[in-house]
C-alpha cells in the first residue's frame, strides 16, 4: 500500500513500516535530505515539493522504481548508513531548480518551508543530515578566507534541530575546504551559531572506498544508529566515537594523531586510521563552545530526557489544573528519572541523589493555571558532564518543552 501526493509535498509511504508502541523516544531513526533535480521532477511538481520514502533496509531503496528521482550522493549516503548498522531511516528528496536554491540567503522561503513543516511531524527522527550540501561551491578571498555558500541552509537545519529539541544534525565539511581555511570557517560558524551549536557536529575528512570519494555523514549516521541500537533503549548514553567505519578503505586525507587532536579541540571530529582496526571516528564533540554541551552524548541525553518527559505528560492537557495534579506530575517525572538513572544516563550514587524535580505553586501561579498549563522544573547532571542542567517543561495547552541551563 502506498500514498502519493503533490503540494505541499510528494510522499511515498509503505505499510510495511514497523510501528513503535513502546512509549519510549526513538533516537536512532535518521532523516536524509537529498535533492530531486528539475530534470527528474515528477509531473506537476514545483520547487519546494518533496519525495518521502521510509526505509528499513538498503534493499528497500534498490527495489523501489522511484529511487532514480533521488540524487546519487544521497543514495550513496543511505547505502553507507545501512552498511554501518543503521536500521531505519526516512529519505526525503527536495525538488530544486538548481543548486542556487540551496545557497540562498533565505533557503526557508525558497525551498524548505514545506519540507520542514513535514519534518516537524516526524517525532521519531533523532538524527538529521543533508549530504549534497558538502558538494556545493566554496569561494576564497585574497587572504584565503572561505565563504561556504550553503551555510545559511546549514544554519536553517541547525535551527530546526534546536526547535525539535530531540533532533541532532550531522554535518560534512565542504569538499574543497582543508587545513587553516577549514579551521577558520568552523570557528566562525560556531561563534555565529551560539547556543544552537550544541545540536550539531561536523566531521572531517571525506572518505574513500577504493577510488570512490564521498562525504562522511552517511556512514557516521549509521554509527550513531548502531551505537544506539547496541545499547537500546537508552543508547544516547554512549558517544558515537572510537567506532570503526564499514565500507571504507581509507580517509581522503591522511591525518596524523596530533592533527586529529588539534581538530577535535576546534570542534571538528576527525576520522583516522587506527592500526589493526581500520578507519575510526576519533571525536564526539558538538559544535558548541559551552562546557556543558561539548560532548555529543551530553546533548543527546538531555534532549532525550526532555522529549521523553514531554511525551509522558501529554495527558496533562486534558486535566484540571490543581495542586493534586502537580503532585501526580512530579511523581511521574521522578519515576522516569529513576529509570534513566538506573540505565546510567544520570549521575548520582543512588536514585534521586543528584537530580531534583519541582512542580508546585511557585512555578504554577494563577495565570499559568488559567492558561491550562503545568510548569515543571527538572535539574539533572548527565553522566558525561560535571555541571547540572535545568530542563523547563511547559505542559498543556499551546505549550511545549523548553530547555534552560544553569
Amino acid at each position: 500500500m502506498a500514498r502519493w501526493a503533490l503540494r505541499p509535498g510528494i510522499m511515498i509511504q509503505h505499510a510495511r513500516e514497523a510501528s513503535n508502541d513502546t512509549g519510549l523516544v526513538r533516537s536512532d531513526v535518521t532523516g536524509f535530505i537529498g535533492v530531486v533535480p528539475k530534470a527528474r521532477w515528477p509531473q506537476g511538481a514545483v520547487v519546494g515539493d518533496f519525495l518521502e520514502m521510509p526505509l528499513g533496509a538498503y534493499a528497500d531503496l534498490l527495489s523501489n522504481p522511484l529511487r532514480h528521482f533521488f540524487d546519487p550522493v544521497t543514495r550513496r549516503a543511505v547505502r553507507s548508513f545501512f552498511e554501518n548498522g543503521g536500521r531505519n531511516c526516512k529519505l526525503f528528496g527536495l525538488c530544486i531548480e538548481s543548486e542556487e536554491d540551496l545557497m540562498s540567503d533565505d533557503p526557508f522561503a525558497v525551498v524548505f518551508h514545506a519540507l520542514l513543516d513535514r519534518l516537524r511531524g516526524e517525532e521519531d527522527i533523532g538524527i538529521l543530515t543533508m549530504p549534497p550540501l558538502s558538494y556545493l561551491p566554496v569561494t576564497f578571498d585574497n587572504r584565503g578566507r572561505a565563504t561556504v555558500r550553503c551555510q545559511p541552509t546549514m544554519e536553517l537545519l541547525l535551527v530546526h534541530c534546536e526547535e525539535m529539541n530531540n533532533r541532532f544534525l550531522i554535518l560534512d565539511t565542504p569538499r574543497d575546504l582543508h587545513e587553516g581555511a577549514l579551521v577558520r570557517w568552523v570557528r566562525e560558524f560556531r561563534d555565529k551559531a551560539g547556543a544552537m551549536a550544541s545540536f550539531g557536529a561536523i566531521y572531517y575528512p571525506w572518505l574513500m572506498a577504493g577510488d570512490e570519494m564521498f562525504p562522511p555523514s552517511g556512514p557516521v549516521a549509521g554509527v550513531y544508529a548502531r551505537v544506539d541500537k547496541e545499547h537500546e533503549p537508552f543508547g544516547v548514553r554512549w558517544p558515537p566515537a572510537n567506532q570503526e567505519l564499514r565500507g571504507v578503505t581509507h580517509p581522503a586525507v591522511d591525518l596524523k594523531w596530533g592533527e586529529g587532536g588539534q581538530l577535535n579541540e576546534e570542534g571538528i571530529n576527525p576520522i583516522l586510521v587506527q592500526p589493526a582496526r581500520g578507519v575510526v571516528i576519533w571525536g564526539a564533540r558538538t559544535l558548541s563552545r559551552d562546557p556543558k554541551w561539548l560532548h555529543i552524548n551530553s546533548r543527546r541525553i538531555v534532549s532525550y530526557l526532555s522529549e521523553q518527559l514531554r511525551r509522558d505528560a501529554e495527558w496533562v492537557v486534558f486535566e484540571n489544573q490543581r495542586p493534586e495534579l502537580w503532585e501526580i506530575v512530579g511523581r511521574m517525572v521522578r519515576a522516569r528519572l529513576d529509570q534513566l538513572w538506573g540505565a546510567g544516563l544520570l549521575a548520582g550514587d543512588r536514585a534521586g541523589s543528584d537530580y531534583l524535580v519541582q512542580c508546585d505553586r511557585e512555578l504554577n501561579p494563577p495565570e499559568v493555571r488559567d492558561a491550562g498549563q503545568v510548569n515543571v522544573r527538572v535539574m539533572v547532571r548527565p553522566i558525561s558532564t560535571t555541571e547540572h542542567i535545568v530542563v523547563e517543561l511547559r505542559l498543556g495547552a499551546d505549550s511545549g518543552s523548553v530547555l534552560g541551563s544553569m
